[in-house]
């Protein structure tokens, strides 16, 4: 095991999300992912034009529930339902020590198993989740969301992206690099980090992703957000 960063340890291949990596994940996720609360803000700002008073609204992969809460918050006057979502049961529990709220609910289950009712969400959000499932799965879950989702609803994705070749690929990680040395990360932890995720986080491109929703029927989907290889996109059912 070596430190990859704010006092977590991980070792080759064998990032987790459970035990003491959510006492600091927060921090962590700030400082490692550029534009991390900015992308909050836009997500909530985003939700204005979907999120109704009878609405039910998801997160998948909630993990401490800060995004779900702060969403939750936002439209507190209205009688909508916010669920999030999370595979870790120390995040899950992290989450409800942290917001209790009438109108949000934090559920430990397996996305790929949660039963989606059709026809049921106006709002659902992955903000850096689905890079981390399976890749054989994850058309599955695509599909789903778009079956959950009402007509005139959305989805927003937030991923990690490959680049389109070799050479923006080394782009990418360089400046990527970079602005971890700027946030006080050193070099052992950014490559002890690497090396953690050595099969655990696999980023598509965003072509890649463009072509699994629109497999799964999206047709309206803009990009609203780009870092390097940190994006976001908004899909309207």
């Amino acid at each position: 095991m070596s430190l990859v960063g704010d006092n977590i340890e991980a070792g080759d291949a064998s990032w987790s999300f459970s035990g003491k990596t959510v006492d600091t994940f927060e921090e962590h996720v700030k400082k490692s992912v550029p534009l991390y609360v900015e992308g909050h803000d836009l997500i909530v700002r985003l939700s204005d034009f979907f999120v109704k008073d009878d609405s039910i609204c998801y997160e998948i992969g909630c993990s401490t529930g800060a995004l779900t809460q702060k969403i939750a918050k936002r439209h507190a006057i209205k009688n909508a339902k916010f669920i999030g979502i999370d595979l870790e049961q120390d995040m899950i529990e992290k989450a409800n020590e942290l917001y209790v709220d009438e109108n949000i609910e934090f559920v430990c289950d397996n996305v790929i198993e949660y039963e989606f009712p059709n026809f049921h969400s106006d709002l659902i959000m992955s903000y850096y989740t689905i890079q981390f499932i399976r890749p054989s799965e994850r058309q599955k879950l695509i599909n789903k969301i778009y079956d959950t989702l009402k007509w005139g609803g959305a989805f927003m994705l937030f991923e990690k992206v490959r680049a389109p070749d070799a050479r923006f690929q080394d782009i990418c990680t360089a400046v990527y690099n970079d602005y971890k040395l700027e946030r006080g990360y050193t070099p052992d932890e950014i490559i002890h980090k690497s090396k953690s995720l050595k099969g655990v986080l696999e980023p598509f491109s965003s072509s890649a992703n463009l072509d699994m929703l629109k497999r799964a029927g999206f047709v309206d989907v803009m990009n609203v957000m780009k870092y390097i290889p940190f994006e976001g996109f908004l899909c309207i059912k």
